[in-house]
């Protein structure tokens, strides 16, 4: 498989954690990157890292849910980098813990528009020039909640599944012109969004699961994630496009099942036993 010389990713979410770790993956596959979100140093940071092993990297503090904004950010990028290859949606938001009732509304939506609206702002700007270039990849992460009950984080649940959804839609809509979309699960990452459920006193009272999980040792490295999207990049797993890969699993195990999922119309949003 051919690396990924010449070609331009934007991640977001980049400054930190999985994000970062994206970025810094792509660029060693030879991708020139695009590093976005709110707080400039962060992103800087992950600029002067990549730079630091020999590669190339751009910071762009942009704020997702302004959609002005992200249109106006990636138009800078487009300008000084070229067109873009690779879309990677990492960015996050949960913040809002426990039932509904308890939950801060403005803080429930906020989850909501920062995870579902802020993908839907960035997939809307890149996908129409890729469709004219006939080529281009979107890589949507979801995680906790996408396809099952996560009561006490319903916020980010609801955004996560929307998120899978929007991506088998978007996929449908684009892979005719060549565009392919895929949802990414990272798996339990320790990053500093899990840090504030551990750390905070609602994410105690109502996620006590996440603290266990990590004293069980199940914390998954954010590098399987970021290998999965560079390989995703690359083309590998071309087959699975609207469909959700696993940081945490064998990839070349995945490889060997790619017809069985597709023949069990496998890893996406289906309601069963509607016959």
């Amino acid at each position: 498989m051919a690396d990924l010389q010449g070609t331009l990713a934007v991640v977001t979410g980049g400054g930190r954690g999985i994000g970062r770790e994206i970025a810094l993956h792509q660029a060693r596959a030879g991708a020139t990157v695009a590093v976005l979100a709110r707080s400039a140093p962060q992103i800087e940071e992950t600029v002067a890292l990549i730079e630091g092993e020999g590669g190339k990297a751009r910071a762009y503090p942009v704020d997702l849910v302004d959609r002005s904004a992200v249109e106006a950010g990636f138009a800078a990028i487009v300008s000084e980098l070229g067109p873009i290859d690779c879309m990677i949606n990492n960015h996050g938001s949960f913040r809002a813990f426990g039932p509904i009732w308890e939950c801060d509304p403005d803080e429930w939506w906020g989850d909501v528009e920062i995870n579902l609206r802020g993908c839907f702002h960035t997939c809307r700007v890149v996908a129409p020039a890729m469709l004219e270039r006939g080529r281009g990849r979107i890589v949507n992460l979801v995680g906790g909640g996408t396809g099952t009950s996560f009561p006490h984080g319903s916020g980010y649940a609801a955004s996560k599944a929307g998120i899978m959804r929007f991506t088998e839609c978007l996929n449908d809509t684009t892979v005719p012109g060549g565009v392919l979309a895929f949802a990414v699960d990272p798996g339990l990452v320790r990053t500093a969004m899990t840090e504030m459920q551990l750390d905070t006193e609602a994410g105690r009272t109502f996620l006590p699961g996440i603290q266990q999980l990590f004293e069980d040792k199940i914390n998954v490295p954010p590098s399987k994630a970021a290998a999965l999207i560079a390989d995703i990049a690359r083309g590998r797993f071309d087959r699975l496009a609207g469909r959700m890969l696993r940081g945490p699993e064998d990839r070349d195990a995945l490889e060997r099942e790619i017809d069985a999922i597709i023949a069990d119309d496998g890893r996406a949003l289906r309601i069963t036993g509607l016959d």
